[in-house]
């Protein structure tokens, strides 16, 4: 965050990562400042890809615990990724108690509220941790916990465990360790990127929610021939595995590791979204929780997350099975088939979410072209339910185009404005300010998912329905920040041209 960087570093810096020693011992010299930026992104990008590959499993896994899905089978021509269901030695067991009854549905979309409701609470302590303690540590006791309670949740298949309170359990203390993530790694990148490019650069960075969610699927898909245990106990393998390299290697800010600033970030750079600028605090005295949601253009984002996430989390969650239950030109895919598919709406997300970041860099309109996106994800979740099933073909194209509308606003609010906004106070609330974000947010991804599991049962248009409800007024609470930007715009052009008007007048008088 350039010259802020040491606001957002506790009051005792951090020690230089062991990793880090190392490299520098071994190369004599210390690391420059791009190769300090550089590991930043790659350690960052990991985790969080880690943290949702964790996640997308229990979608993947879904159709195989419910009995509902036992119709699936099909091979569909020309994709190889397509297979038959449950061949034979395949280790696929379809239906698994307590998931197996008539309320399967339902204790599975519970077990998803409940890891988000968790996730979410859990996220404004975190916020409020990580703004005070070193951020290495914390982020790498969260990525360890998280794999701990990712493989456990798959040890139920190896255990035999048919206790609901179990899996619930589980996934709820996997929430808690989940929301360590998101505060950490914005408000890093907030320390070493500052404003100019953010957009572009977090859009870029962000991906790592696709990749994740992409490495998740594909993995707990190819893991389900051998058990739906597997599908668990790899992914969270890898977030333990990724935890050790943030933790010997994650420099948190340039002051952590006495690295000299070469672009440097200037406070006059950063102008509110709405409202005069924050009152500055006191350099190394953390903002407090009501002191960040008084920030201007936190409570109108927060909420339009909240919305934002209740669509994207809806499609998280619920898209595998969407896909395996929904007849594509008259065929059921299979459990795996249907998994690999829904990776294209993550690769559309991840083409969103890089367009909004430079659209809203080349602009410099956040809340514009969060609001534009938002608004021309309805038609195209319509376009999605309406001839998704006429071909395979349309379908992927379709699922493409939502996800870059769904996931473009999604990616930008957490990311660039989330770090905008976490330096408007001029104290140490990157992670504060970016959990408030996130955390509103993801109440709403908590609430998607659980609205899904009931109204589903009514028919899959009426889910769709609530989307588009949703995202439309997602759009809507951003109203007040685009007629600002819009007005501010306004005013901007017209300083510039007056002065060319004043002296055309000038020279007509004389």
């Amino acid at each position: 965050m350039g010259s802020l960087a040491g606001s957002t570093v506790p009051e005792e810096t951090p020690k230089k990562p062991v990793g880090i020693r190392i490299l520098e011992s071994v190369k004599k010299s210390s690391l420059s400042y791009g190769t300090h930026q550089a590991l930043v992104i790659f350690l960052t990008f990991i985790a969080y890809a880690g943290y949702h590959a964790t996640r997308k499993t229990t979608s993947i896994v879904k159709s195989v615990l419910d009995p509902n899905s036992a119709k699936l089978t099909s091979r569909v021509p020309g994709f190889h990724f397509v297979r038959p269901l449950g061949r034979p030695g395949s280790g696929l067991v379809r239906g698994w108690a307590p998931f197996d009854g008539s309320g399967g549905t339902a204790m599975l979309g519970g077990i998803d509220v409940a890891f988000l409701s968790v996730y979410s609470l859990g996220m404004y302590f975190a916020g409020h941790l990580g703004d005070r303690l070193d951020l290495r540590i914390f982020l790498t006791a969260g990525m360890a916990g998280t794999g701990l309670f990712t493989a456990l949740f798959g040890a139920g298949y190896w255990l035999n465990i048919h206790s609901f309170y179990y899996y619930l359990g589980v996934q709820m203390l996997a929430g808690l360790c989940q929301s360590t993530g998101w505060p950490s790694v914005v408000a890093v990148m907030g320390n070493w990127f500052g404003k100019k490019k953010r957009g572009l650069i977090m859009g870029l960075w962000n991906a790592h929610t696709s990749v994740g969610n992409i490495a998740g699927s594909l993995v707990a898909a190819a893991m389900l021939r051998y058990g739906w245990g597997w599908s668990f106990a790899v992914p969270g393998a890898a977030i333990a595995g990724a935890a050790l390299l943030v933790f010997f290697f994650l420099p948190v800010s340039p002051l952590a590791v006495g690295s000299e600033e070469e672009d440097s970030f200037e406070v006059k750079a950063q102008e509110p979204l709405l409202g005069p600028q924050a009152p500055a605090q006191e350099p190394q005295r953390p903002v407090g929780f009501l002191e960040a949601w008084r920030i201007p253009g936190v409570a109108p984002f927060a909420f339009c997350l909240f919305f934002s996430k209740l669509v994207a989390y809806t499609f998280l969650y619920w898209l595998p099975f969407y896909i395996s239950h929904t007849e594509i030109a008259g065929e059921y895919l299979s459990d795996e088939a249907a998994g690999n598919l829904s990776t294209l709406f993550d690769v559309g997300g991840v083409v969103g979410g890089i367009l909004a970041g430079h659209v809203s860099d080349r602009f410099d309109a956040r809340a514009i072209v969060a609001a534009g996106f938002t608004y021309c994800a309805i038609p195209a979740l319509y376009l999605y339910r309406s001839y998704g099933s006429a071909s395979l073909v349309w379908n992927s194209a379709l699922m493409f185009v939502a996800g870059m509308f769904v996931n473009g606003p999604y990616a930008l609010i957490t990311t660039a404005v989330s770090a905008d906004l976490g330096t408007k106070g001029g104290a140490r609330s990157l992670a504060t300010v970016t959990a408030i974000i996130d955390g509103t947010g993801s109440v709403g991804a908590a609430l998607g998912p659980l609205l899904t599991g009931y109204v589903s049962t009514k028919g899959w248009s009426h889910v769709f329905n609530m989307l588009m409800v949703a995202a439309f007024v997602a759009g809507l609470l951003l109203t007040r920040l685009v007629v600002a930007e819009v007005t501010a715009k306004i005013s901007a052009r017209g300083r510039r041209q007056s002065p060319g008007l004043s002296r055309d007048k000038a020279v007509a008088e004389v």
